[in-house]
């Protein structure tokens, strides 16, 4: 077995136990990145001091430190601080940007004994579904290079998934480390509001929702992350129970083989012991999730509508479009959105205040053409661009904390995901429920 086949937690194990040295697992690391990335796009900067930080960890462990994640690599998303590293956010306007500091997360990691590889890419400003933008171009999926892994996270899904690092952090501010991890087949959790440390870094378009993210190729490696990040691990359920709801309560076209997925999940849950009931979410009217975007674009024109009319060639044409309507805003339709948003939580709160853990399909359709922005049909019936993740950010509004992990594929084989949603501060009972049914789905192939 070489490295770029290990989790985090066996290669942290291997190291600790003097079996192999942060230097082999930094070199392997790098001769895989270099073979793979080129055709990924997932990684749009390597740490020139990754080598170097091989070697701090081997000096840490000669010295007697103890390093939950000695020796592991990561790559860390394109708009969270690592000190001395370009962090762009993939945008032209900080292309020569240097973090001044790591963000907390990423002091977490190292002081673990984790070594950064590099930057994984993003959208610009991590506001688009897709994996592209003007600074990087396009980042692909590598089960099939023709598809997008989706966005915001795309570049650290796609480097997970590829079996160049067991481990990322992303961000998640409408579902972006959900719908990319359930579009590779790996897992990616959105912790409650908070409980991971956020910043130092920079400011947000919509205040009070986005989060850091760990993302792994299995459950294990999610709770070593967690574990490090927050100090939470995971509790075993004494029984499974899920209220499934497979548009979420939002009326969201599915496509077939996604409905279907998620129907026999529901069926391996109740054959291995486990129940569920029909979940009923009433949300209040236009309360699924386009009338909170305006936040969004109110945010971005904020931070860099004047940019943008200064120097609008630098944008992301899609990030332009969400600027100049930003730019147009009154405020009492901002204000309005915020209502949204305000509704959207208590809705959602109130559901999991009755139910315990939701289950939905983590995306209502399987990934789409690398080259587009979001899908044109969901279900053979016309979407609007954010079809594809009615299902997410509902939870970054609520402040809640939500895991897709893997759930089959579609006909054609390409991986679905599973969403389990639980209240305020349940993450530990959250991941303990997942890690319980991540064996089970396994038979969904």
């Amino acid at each position: 077995m070489t490295p770029a086949d290990m989790s985090a937690r066996d290669l942290a194990r291997a190291v600790t136990q003097g079996e192999i040295t942060p230097q082999k697992i930094a070199a392997a690391t790098l001769a895989v990145a270099q073979a793979k990335n080129p055709a990924l796009n997932a990684i749009c900067l390597f740490n020139p001091e990754f080598e170097a930080e091989a070697e701090a960890i081997a000096t840490r462990l000669a010295a007697g430190e103890t390093l939950p994640l000695a020796g592991v690599p990561v790559v860390i998303k394109d708009n969270i601080w690592v000190k001395g590293l370009r962090i762009a956010q993939g945008s032209k306007l900080f292309e020569t940007f240097i973090a001044p500091e790591d963000a907390h997360a990423v002091t977490l990691l190292r002081q673990a004994g984790a070594m950064v590889l590099g930057i994984s890419t993003c959208s610009e400003f991590a506001c688009k579904g897709a994996t592209f933008s003007p600074l990087h171009g396009i980042t692909r999926n590598p089960v099939d290079v023709t598809l997008t892994p989706g966005g915001s996270s795309g570049g650290a899904v796609a480097a997970v998934a590829a079996g160049i690092v067991p481990l990322a952090l992303g961000t998640d501010a409408g579902g972006s480390s959900r719908r990319p991890p359930a579009h590779v087949g790996i897992v990616g959790l959105k912790p409650t509001l908070d409980l991971v440390p956020y910043g130092l870094g920079f400011d947000e378009p919509v205040c009070a929702i986005s989060v850091i993210c760990p993302i792994a190729r299995d459950m294990g490696d999610i709770a070593l992350a967690m574990e490090v990040l927050t100090g939470v691990t995971p509790t075993p359920p004494p029984q499974i129970h899920l209220a499934a709801s497979p548009d979420f309560g939002t009326g969201q076209a599915l496509e077939p083989d996604v409905v279907r997925n998620f129907q026999r999940a529901m069926e391996i849950v109740r054959t291995s012991g486990g129940t569920t009931q029909d979940a009923e979410i009433n949300w209040p009217k236009n309360t699924a999730g386009s009338d909170i975007l305006p936040l969004q674009w109110a945010g971005l024109a904020h931070f860099y509508g004047a940019q943008w009319r200064e120097t609008p060639d630098l944008f992301d044409p899609d990030i332009a479009t969400q600027l100049a309507t930003g730019m147009s805003l009154t405020g009492a339709e901002v204000a309005a959105a915020h209502q949204a948003s305000h509704r959207m939580r208590q809705t959602l709160r109130s559901a999991l205040a009755r139910y315990g853990v939701i289950a939905t399909p983590t995306t209502p359709c399987p990934a789409w053409p690398a080259d587009q922005q979001a899908p044109s049909l969901i279900a053979g019936q016309p979407t609007n661009p954010r079809g594809h993740a009615a299902f997410t950010p509902q939870i970054n509004h609520a402040g809640v904390p939500a895991i897709s992990i893997p759930c089959g594929t579609d006909s054609n084989g390409l991986p679905l995901g599973l969403q389990l949603i639980a209240d305020v501060g349940f993450d530990a009972q959250l991941m303990g429920i997942a890690m319980a049914l991540e064996p089970l789905l396994k038979e969904l192939g």
